[in-house]
């Protein structure tokens, strides 16, 4: 809602800022017109002109100019474009909170893990100077073996966008059994995208050459793909006009760069997103939150920065939510292995150490606060996420 009332104020500046640049635009195409109008009559009579004949023409220019009033008619829209432009920011300033540093709490950082993750982020986008020096100022020269292995990540992609496989192909072959382990038919996606680039370029020989050498392993559990491939041989020259021109659409060369990004940052023991940009933009959805918290417990006089745990819940979206967790709904506290979920008969769930509670640490049967139903501590379950 917050965000909807801040487009349509910002959509009715641009609107007055359109509709204002539109009539300065036609007033000053009137006013070009008329000047232009005038020295074409002067240059007409130029020869035989006197000067009262010129001195006539500007006095008709110049009234022709009080007649189109270029300053009355730009005055009501630069009038309604200011109106807009100076309320927009009191709109800003009503739905954002310009001093976010209320949402900030005191925590006791490991610098070393700080720079670490800082480091490590840089070298996995490819800002391998930015990196280096952060670590010589931060005098940690341990962390440069980050380095080697997103270098190698990087030259791989880098080649893979100048459509050049032989990099890519060696990683996969160099670790086939990790990638056979996992299930992964990353070689054979990148042998097949070398074997459309060959025949597309060198024909249908030398295509048929690289696929007795390096897909012919393959056919024992690929037969499908392989005789697909094989297929794409009789319309050498014109694969783009064949049944299997799916198989040079650009997006395959997308979508394998990014699986072949996420086996090798597996295979580095690192996730596939920048740990530091998915904390950033965590924060960034959970701020608003955390500010209108800040400002209701400034309100009652309460310090926040003492509290264990939050008061309220921060929702983050499905991409944040990399494993299951259970929050208990009489105590509030997130389930861990010492305070694990619990299943009651009645098929609701409680934190253990709630359950403690209500059945006065385990000596008499209790009543689930969400139905009727009674229940032992002997007839509870543990739940494994």
């Amino acid at each position: 809602m917050e965000l909807n009332t801040i487009k349509d104020a910002f959509d009715r500046v641009a609107k007055k800022q359109k509709l204002s640049t539109s009539k300065s635009q036609e007033v000053i195409d009137q006013v070009g017109h008329e000047i232009e109008q005038a020295l074409a009559n002067i240059q007409s009579i130029h020869d035989s002109a006197s000067p009262v004949d010129q001195k006539s023409i500007l006095a008709e220019l110049k009234t022709k100019l009080n007649m189109v009033g270029p300053h009355n008619q730009l005055e009501g829209s630069q009038k309604e474009l200011s109106i807009n432009l100076s309320k927009f920011p009191k709109v800003l300033d009503k739905f954002f909170n310009p001093d976010i540093s209320k949402a900030y709490r005191n925590v006791d950082f490991d610098p070393h893990i700080v720079n670490q993750i800082i480091a490590s982020h840089f070298y996995r986008e490819g800002l391998f100077d930015i990196a280096d020096c952060l670590i010589n100022e931060a005098g940690e020269p341990e962390l440069i073996s980050l380095k080697s292995h997103f270098v190698e990540m990087h030259r791989i992609l880098e080649a893979m966008r100048t459509r050049n496989l032989e990099p890519a192909l060696n990683w996969a072959s160099t670790n086939r059994e990790q990638l056979k382990q996992i299930g992964s038919n990353l070689e054979l996606k990148l042998h097949r995208l070398q074997f459309v680039e060959i025949l597309q370029k060198r024909g249908r020989a030398d295509a048929l050459n690289y696929a007795r050498t390096y897909l012919a392993p393959f056919a024992s559990l690929h037969m499908d793909e392989i005789q697909k491939l094989m297929g794409c041989l009789l319309w050498a020259g014109k694969l783009d006009r064949s049944p299997y021109t799916e198989l040079m659409a650009p997006s395959h060369w997308e979508k394998l760069a990014e699986e072949l990004t996420r086996h090798l940052c597996t295979f580095l023991g690192q996730s596939y997103e920048s740990p530091l940009s998915v904390a950033v933009a965590a924060g960034v959805e959970g701020l608003p939150t955390l500010l209108k918290l800040a400002n209701v417990m400034a309100a009652k006089k309460q310090e926040w920065q003492a509290m264990k745990q939050l008061p309220v819940p921060v929702d983050l979206g499905k991409e944040f939510q990399f494993h299951s967790i259970f929050v208990c709904p009489v105590s509030r506290d997130q389930g861990s292995e010492e305070n694990p979920p619990m299943l009651l008969p009645c098929g609701h769930v409680l934190c253990k150490q709630s359950i403690t509670k209500l059945s006065k640490n385990n000596t008499r049967a209790f009543k689930c606060p969400y139905c009727p139903l009674d229940a032992s501590v002997s007839q509870c379950r543990q739940l494994y996420f």
